[in-house]
């Protein structure tokens, strides 16, 4: 009952946008429907933290990595729609969007939302890939929402370059299910405890190339190379909720699918392959993410670019596979969820204030607006994984457990990575915070109340690298659950 109604709660939102027109409370409503949703991830995390799962009628299941995973979803919502309905109401009233079209934004948010939480409680694998691809199909609108050029032309190649991925994540996913069905009686189940029960039968040539494309097609959507070229132009151009749950969100989604990819892989190929794979494209992820910030001259892409940085950072940590990289690894994922929406609902109110987010046409916000320079300047705190932040326990988590397994050279590199961005990140940082500039702006005092949520994140992501309790548990078990 408890997964059926997390399901039902983001569906039946949907059913109420899609039936009436734009209202102020529809918007309030979905915010305040995602709270709920967060809530019943808490007590779903409670339920799988000694390790038990919950199902409901062979359709849902749920234990502990997709309780961290509801969690995480639950939490950028909540921050996403409580600014959409601040900001579509902003929009209609300055003129610049229509009732229907706002109406249509929300509807495809909804979707959007609804299959995230689908797909990290489906017990199929099947059902994960129609919900990551129903994702592509509700982003694309959503990215184009503004209808400029720009917006029209990242929304195409983002749902040509994901649709491309997507298709290999398919017949990667067909692969695996004909390994299975030669594996031994009784395993015709596109279930993930079936799957998982006779990983160790399963054909070592298919599972290899299976894999391969899995890695290829759902790291398409995590934006790890050489499938992220579409990652920089759609968050640049979505509106800025949007590009809080695409970033925050969406990529761990399809990150979540890989984890549990590799640790079926893991058990038919033994770990040397899965590790090798996801080292290649974390590095290389990495590598191009750092040199691409050195250069960036826009807010926005400057952070779609650090999200493939952490992505990368990420697929080095599963490569390492052991239950501490892991759980360090989803510790990352909540941290950089939530501190990369700041971030970008943040951007999106400069936006609104300012009239770009070119680095070059702004300057002294920390002086000229206070309160929404103070909030931007502490999530780029967090997101250079600087203490107290959560992301700073996480790396160095990650950096202690690929010490362990014999990786101090990609430990080494990735070190010297991070040198450049954070010195990147401040040189673009301290030009738009401490920078002056002689045109005078109007203070605008409508954000106050979207500007103490943000703060009110940031609290949390500072509370979680000061003490990981009481998720620890949840956590730890989630990490043995895909370390074989």
């Amino acid at each position: 009952m408890l997964l059926v109604t997390i399901v039902a709660i983001p569906l039946f939102m949907t059913l109420v946008t899609a039936l009436n027109p734009w209202r102020a409370w529809i918007g309030r409503l979905s915010a305040a429907a995602n709270v709920a949703v967060l809530i019943l991830g808490a007590w779903l995390g409670v339920q799988t933290m000694s390790g038990a799962r919950v199902a409901a009628a062979r359709l849902l299941r749920a234990d502990s990595l997709s309780a961290v995973m509801v969690l995480v979803i639950a939490a950028v919502a909540v921050l996403a729609t409580s600014f959409s309905a601040h900001t579509m109401g902003r929009e209609i009233d300055a003129g610049a969007t229509t009732r229907r079209h706002a109406r249509q934004y929300l509807l495809w948010l909804q979707v959007f939302i609804s299959a995230m939480l689908i797909a990290v409680l489906s017990a199929n694998l099947g059902v994960v890939w129609v919900c990551v691809e129903a994702t592509t199909i509700a982003t694309t609108f959503l990215v184009s929402h503004r209808r400029t050029s720009g917006a029209f032309e990242a929304s195409w190649k983002y749902v040509i370059i994901c649709s491309v991925g997507i298709a290999l994540a398919f017949l990667g996913t067909v692969l695996i299910y004909y390994a299975q069905l030669h594996a031994g009686a009784g395993s015709t189940s596109l279930n993930w405890t079936s799957l998982m029960a006779v990983a160790r039968q399963l054909n070592p040539a298919v599972t290899r190339l299976g894999f391969a494309f899995v890695v290829l097609g759902y790291g398409t959507k995590v934006g790890l190379v050489p499938m992220h070229s579409w990652l920089p132009d759609a968050h640049s151009q979505a509106p800025a909720p949007v590009s809080a749950l695409m970033s925050g969100v969406l990529l761990s989604v399809a990150f979540y699918a890989l984890l549990r990819f590799r640790a079926v892989a893991e058990l038919a190929l033994g770990p040397s392959f899965p590790r090798t794979v996801l080292l290649i494209v974390g590095v290389a992820s990495l590598v191009v993410a750092t040199a691409a910030l050195i250069a960036q001259r826009d807010l926005k892409r400057m952070l779609a670019y650090s999200s493939i940085e952490h992505m990368g950072l990420m697929a080095i940590g599963a490569a390492v596979g052991s239950p501490l990289a892991v759980a360090a690894v989803l510790l990352h994922i909540l941290g950089h969820g939530v501190t990369k929406a700041v971030l970008f609902l943040s951007a999106g109110e400069i936006y609104t204030l300012e009239g770009s987010t070119e680095i070059s046409e702004l300057s002294g916000l920390l002086t000229r607006r206070p309160a929404l320079g103070s909030v931007f300047g502490v999530g780029l705190v967090s997101l250079l994984a600087l203490p107290p932040f959560s992301l700073f326990v996480s790396e160095l988590t990650m950096f202690r457990a690929e010490v362990d397994a014999g990786l101090a050279w990609v430990v080494a590199l990735s070190l010297a990575c991070l040198a450049v961005i954070f010195a990147s990140v401040l040189r673009h940082g301290r030009h738009v915070l401490l920078g002056a500039r002689e045109r005078a702006t109007p203070a605008d005092s409508r954000g106050r109340a979207t500007i103490a949520v943000l703060v009110v994140a940031l609290v949390l992501v500072a509370g979680l690298g000061l003490s990981s309790w009481p998720l620890s548990p949840l956590l730890w078990h989630a990490a043995h659950l895909v370390t074989p």
